[in-house]
C-alpha cells in the first residue's frame, strides 16, 4: 500500500481553479477501486491519499493522470508500507493483505 502526500507548489488560487478536475479524477480512482481515503492537509498546503495495495508502476501511472500533476501544481511524496494490521472495517484490505 502507499500513502501519497501532495504538496502544492503554486498559490491556492491556482489550486482552486484546478480543484473541480482534480475532484473528478479522485472520483474515478475510487470508482476504479484504487484509493481508500483522501483529503486535504491542515493547514491547506496539499493533500494525502491512501491507496489500496498495488504495484508502484501502477500508482505512478495513476498519479501522472492527476490534473494537479499534469499542470505541475503539486509534488508527490510516495511512501510505501506493508500493513500488518488493519481495523475490522477494512475487511477487503485485510483479505488483500493475506494474498500478498
Amino acid at each position: 500500500m502507499f500513502v501519497v502526500v501532495l504538496t502544492y507548489t503554486v498559490p491556492l488560487e491556482e489550486i482552486d481553479r484546478a480543484l473541480p478536475a482534480h475532484n473528478e479524477w479522485l472520483t474515478k480512482q475510487y470508482e476504479d477501486g484504487h484509493f481508500l481515503a483522501s483529503g486535504g492537509q491542515k493547514p491547506r498546503t496539499g493533500g494525502v491519499v491512501i491507496t489500496r495495495p498495488m504495484d508502484r508502476a501502477q500508482l505512478d501511472k495513476i498519479l501522472a493522470t492527476d490534473p494537479f500533476a499534469i499542470a505541475q501544481l503539486a509534488t508527490y511524496e510516495i511512501i510505501q508500507f506493508q500493513p500488518t494490521r488493519t481495523a475490522p472495517e477494512l475487511t477487503l484490505v485485510n483479505e488483500l493483505l493475506d494474498n500478498n
